[in-house]
């Protein structure tokens, strides 16, 4: 046994001619012990041991032979060449202070062209290791690989606890090539390794020679803002910011791992907060990457395979850091307090106007000496018109060439001011507020028989479309506020949850890519990101409940008017019917929780939450103005929230797929143009045209019968001028869309909306004052001031801070600095004026025909 043990030995020992010897001269005292009496496990043992001591001084030699270490100095380039067969290593002194921080940088050069192996470099020092192989592959898209052969890295810097600390770092290089592969290795110090406060430093950067500097927070800053700038868009480079540690990730593929980071072209910055940082200082990291997708840059051919080397080229980028002091808690006091002042003020003024609208009206009554608790219906007077109507011809219209007299606009009897009695009135108003179903539309005996005649005249007065029972009509459209509030709460829940989760995700991962922020002026505030982009969409929440209040308002003065049976508001002026004005201030204040929602984190992902009520806000202003002249044939709310439902289902489609997709622009054109024609048509036939299976037969019928056989002219010219108009510019719109196709499809599809909008308004606007009415003083202010604060509010909109169409790092190179107060920037005041104008083309679409409150419906003409 003791034979077998002895013999497994030997064979397992790399035997040398001096270790035969040994072994030789072992087993002959083996031998000679079995002879004699000298115990043979002893004699093994004995044995066993020489031969452990044959192998320690064997390998002994050996490190003697082929490791060398040397004692190397700062700001000297060493020479040397390895093999598989020796092994260098460097070692470095160097003295540290507490009180002064500077870098220690490794650059390494291998002057082959072509390599059998890679050598490897390991930094050993205090508390950490760094290793590297030199080429540097760099992996890319699909894996594909860059080498590079000069690589340069900083140490990172080990806390130290003494005054002063003299630190011993080692570089070794080996390699298992077996061929002789000769390197350049250079050890820096880097002097300016630690960044000054509002001090602009240079330097330059490439994917194997990335940099990184410190940063100590001042006593009294708690907040910074770093500035990365370079004048080269391209190559594509990474800025981060990591705590003091080691290792420090400083490569494209681990530079994620840890910190806050982000990609850049031009500019970058990230604001960041001490609370962050035990530490009181971090580091800035700039990486440049080995590829530009990430920055939206031409990708390169993709290799044969994917591990085949590419050609790294020169990707060095000369880079500026600028490290500068955020705003202060007195910023953040003054933007709140002027934010707030801004619409506080507004409620104010509405205030002001109201007083002040009152006292006219009681002076009013003072002079006509009619008490003010007496209605004109008690007094048993005629209120009077304060012009009368003629006829379009008066007005020098063109639209027709009969003159329209006081007895056509008024042809049913039923509807003659002077002819009906109190009691009437009293009793009609009794029968108003019964018990009717939401269904019965239709209350006047006649009204199935004769609303398509009524419809046919050739001149319509709001009298002939405001037949319904008052109180179905506004259950009717209740129906628009009770709706939008019912989408607003199951819309903004699931929205408010999805931003938190992204700010979530923001705050862990670090990765500042996520979310589209003007990064030059984002402030934060506890786990928000840009707290200003918030806060300033509180003027649509507030001056959309400062409308909701202003209507509550008319609302009640209109009840009491009806309860004292008032003839101005019995059978005088526009039907008044509040529920799409309580959908429009809804819409507004909801627009303004979901930007907010948007802007926690702004990207491509959750656009539709700051343009879906803005689709819907377009929308209910456009059946608002069809609802003053119409009220009886106006949408159902269930129709018109099933359309808008289409638009924004269009727009989600439009982005996610419309970019560039042919087949998708040409479907949503033919659709765009066929919804123009088939609600032109409706529109036209006030209703009466009903669209079934036998459509196309009709459409076919008329052109032939009004076009070919009779070649007339429109009956309804003033109906045609307008949508004549509107079917161009809608052409027109779907023609650009299927020509440029914008990437943009959200804002090109609410430009369609305010498109139309604008066109309906101006059409309007243009026959009131042709139909002989006016435009009252508050109304004409609201209208002019508007025009000027939306010419303003657009100015802002199209500066264009950032935007998710491109890259992250893209849509950086539009940020810009904040110009109000230090604390808002463009979009921020775009937010500021477009609540403004929303807020002022509510008050001109509620107060527009004040002018008609004491004038007969059935001299009211509708257009």
């Amino acid at each position: 046994m003791l034979a077998r043990l002895t013999s497994g030995i030997g064979s397992r020992w790399k035997q040398t001619a001096a270790d035969k010897m040994v072994l030789r001269s072992c087993w002959k005292s083996r031998h000679k012990s079995s002879r004699r009496t000298v115990n043979p496990g002893l004699a093994a043992l004995l044995c066993f041991c020489a031969t452990q001591f044959v192998c320690a001084a064997g390998q002994v030699d050996e490190a003697k032979k082929y490791v060398i270490q040397k004692d190397a100095e700062f700001d000297v380039t060493y020479n040397g060449t390895v093999t598989h067969d020796n092994q260098t290593i460097y070692a470095f002194n160097h003295t540290i202070s507490r009180n002064k921080t500077e870098g220690v940088r490794v650059t390494v050069d291998v002057l082959q062209q072509s390599l059998e192996s890679p050598i490897l470099f390991v930094v050993r020092q205090k508390q950490a290791v760094m290793s590297f192989q030199v080429p540097l592959n760099l992996r890319g898209l699909y894996q594909r690989q860059y080498p590079y052969k000069h690589v340069g890295r900083t140490l990172c810097q080990p806390p130290t606890r003494a005054a002063s600390e003299t630190q011993y770092f080692f570089v070794d290089v080996s390699t298992l090539s077996s061929q002789g592969t000769n390197y350049q290795l250079r050890v820096s110090r880097v002097e300016s390794f630690t960044l000054q406060t509002d001090k602009r430093f240079t330097f330059s950067a490439s994917p194997s020679q990335p940099q990184y500097f410190k940063y100590v927070f001042p006593d009294g800053v708690d907040t910074v803002i770093v500035k990365v700038d370079s004048d080269m868009n391209f190559p594509c480079s990474v800025m981060s910011i990591q705590d003091i540690q080691c290792p420090v990730y400083d490569l494209d593929n681990n530079v994620a791992f840890i910190g806050m980071y982000q990609t850049m072209t031009k500019k970058g910055a990230i604001t960041v907060q001490r609370k962050d940082f035990p530490s009181n200082s971090f580091y800035v990291v700039v990486v440049v990457k080995t590829e530009d997708e990430a920055c939206g840059g031409p990708l390169r051919l993709y290799p044969l395979r994917p591990d085949e080397l590419i050609d790294a080229g020169n990707r060095s980028k000369v880079l500026d850091v600028l490290v500068s002091r955020a705003i202060s808690s007195d910023t953040y006091v003054m933007g709140v307090l002027f934010c707030l002042g801004i619409f506080l003020s507004l409620y104010l003024l509405t205030l002001l106007v109201a007083c002040v609208e009152n006292k006219r009206m009681n002076r009013r009554r003072e002079l006509l000496q009619i008490p003010a608790d007496l209605s004109p219906a008690e007094k048993g007077k005629t209120p009077a018109s304060p012009y009368e109507y003629g006829s379009f011809a008066d007005t020098g219209s063109t639209l027709g060439s009969e003159p329209v007299t006081d007895s056509v606009a008024s042809t049913d009897n039923n509807y003659g001011y002077m002819e009906r009695s109190l009691d009437s009135i009293a009793r009609s108003r009794q029968e108003s507020l019964s018990s009717v179903e939401e269904e019965d539309y239709d209350t006047l005996d006649d009204i199935d028989s004769d609303k398509n005649i009524v419809r046919t005249k050739k001149y319509l007065s709001v009298a002939d479309l405001s037949r319904k029972d008052k109180r179905v009509l506004s259950k009717k459209y209740q129906i628009y506020f009770w709706n939008i509030a019912t989408i607003a709460v199951f819309y903004a829940l699931p929205v408010i949850q999805l931003v938190i989760t992204y700010q979530t995700a923001v705050n862990i991962t670090g990765n500042q890519d996520l979310c589209y922020y003007n990064f030059l002026c984002a402030h934060p505030l506890g786990a928000l990101s840009a707290f200003n982009n918030i806060f300033s969409n509180l003027g649509y929440v507030m001056l959309g409940l400062l409308f909701l209040l202003i209507v509550l308002q008319r609302e009640i003065v209109h009840k009491q008017a009806l309860d004292r049976n008032d003839l101005n508001a019995l059978e005088c002026g526009i039907p008044k019917h509040f529920g799409l004005y309580y959908a429009m201030g809804t819409a507004l204040m909801m627009e303004g929780l979901l930007s907010a929602c948007y802007h926690v984190c702004p990207n491509y992902t959750n656009f539709q939450f700051d343009t879906s009520f803005m689709y819907m806000i377009a929308g209910l202003c456009m059946l608002k103005l069809y609802q003053k002249r119409h009220p009886d044939i106006n949408a159902s709310a269930y129709t018109a929230y099933a359309c808008l439902a289409a638009v924004i289902f269009f727009s989600v489609i439009g982005v996610v797929f419309g970019r560039g997709n042919t087949v998708f622009w040409i479907v949503f054109s033919v659709i765009h143009i066929l919804a123009t024609l088939l609600l032109s048509t409706q529109l036209y036939y006030m209703g009466r045209w009903r669209l079934d299976s036998g459509i196309l037969r009709r459409i076919v019928y008329v052109i032939y019968t009004d076009c070919i056989r009779q070649c007339s002219g429109p009956m309804y010219i003033d109906r045609m001028v307008l949508l004549v108009m509107g079917n161009i510019v809608n052409w027109s719109l779907a023609a650009y869309g299927l020509i440029q196709r914008p990437n943009d499809f959200a804002s090109y599809l609410l430009a369609i909306a305010i498109c139309n909008l604008l066109l309906y308004f101006a059409f309007y606007i243009i026959m009131k004052l042709r139909s002989g009415e006016r435009i009252k003083c508050l109304p004409l202010v609201c209208i002019l001031f508007t025009a000027v604060v939306w010419g303003f509010a657009l100015y802002f909109f199209f500066q264009g801070l950032s935007t998710w169409q491109k890259t992250p790092a893209e849509s950086r190179e539009h940020n810009r600095n904040c110009i109000l107060l230090s604390f808002f920037d463009d979009h921020d005041i775009w937010h500021f004026l477009s609540s403004i104008a929303m807020f002022g083309s509510f008050l001109v679409l509620l107060t527009m025909d004040d002018d008609l409150d004491s004038v007969q419906r059935d001299k009211i003409f509708v257009f």
